[in-house]
């Protein structure tokens, strides 16, 4: 078999239209053609010089694009809002590649994010099989006691069922302000997760920063800047991603 062959879904999700998953349902249900043609057969596999259109549009093959971005706060993580408030794609109005966030930071969460056009990364990264570490510094109200941080390292029952052990650091308290400065690093991605570990023992987060995702940072980078990663930082990402070291 052709090298250059490659499944249907997959085409579609590297062109960043949508997630592999969603593609296979777009394609059982009719709404990919390819050269013309409506394919519904989840197996199909399509050359470079195949033409797919998915609900009418026509999927361009763009080159990867790989970007970190230091996420300034009160930014909406997503390519558009409907109440008209700052998102992250933003801040890259001249890229004509269409980018997207590879998973999530909150609102009122500033630091690292990655944003991308490829489909199948934006899965590795954020799949919860694959455990990529994301370390956070977190300004808590209140002291978190030593007793707490024993917990968050062993795992903690939330809602949604028990966290992942985490690495927890503490880094300053202060008795005047009642406040804790800490470092933690997690291996998950829920929603709100860092932000509900605390809530869980009552403290409030006043502020939270990503500062690491794997072993990139944002060293050189001001909040509302970016760089492009280098093939050698997207390859040990998806190093880390599949191998989980």
């Amino acid at each position: 078999m052709s090298k250059e062959l490659e499944r249907l879904q997959k085409r579609i999700a590297n062109s960043g239209y949508t997630s592999r998953r969603k593609a296979e349902t777009l394609i059982t249900e009719g709404k990919v053609k390819v050269n013309g043609q409506v394919v519904t057969e989840l197996g199909t596999k399509v050359s470079h010089s195949d033409t797919v259109e998915v609900e009418g549009i026509k999927i361009e093959q763009e080159d990867k694009m790989y970007i970190l971005f230091y996420k300034p706060t009160q930014v909406i993580t997503s390519v558009s809002d409907d109440r008209g408030r700052k998102v992250v794609t933003d801040y890259f109005e001249d890229i004509e590649t269409r980018i997207y966030p590879v998973g999530r930071l909150d609102y009122d969460t500033s630091g690292v994010l990655l944003l991308t056009n490829d489909g199948e990364f934006t899965n590795l990264m954020t799949h919860p099989r694959y455990h990529i570490k994301k370390k956070y510094v977190a300004k808590l109200k209140g002291y978190l006691m030593r007793d707490q941080v024993k917990e968050l390292e062993q795992g903690i029952e939330l809602e949604d069922g028990f966290t992942q052990p985490a690495q927890v650091k503490i880094k300053r308290q202060d008795k005047e302000k009642n406040t804790t400065l800490v470092e933690i690093t997690i291996s998950e991605g829920r929603n709100r997760q860092v932000r509900r570990m605390f809530e869980y023992f009552g403290h409030e987060v006043n502020k939270l920063t990503r500062i690491q995702f794997g072993p990139l940072d944002l060293k050189g980078l001001n909040a509302g800047e970016g760089r492009v990663l280098t093939p050698h930082e997207v390859k040990t990402l998806r190093h880390l991603a599949e191998n989980g070291k």
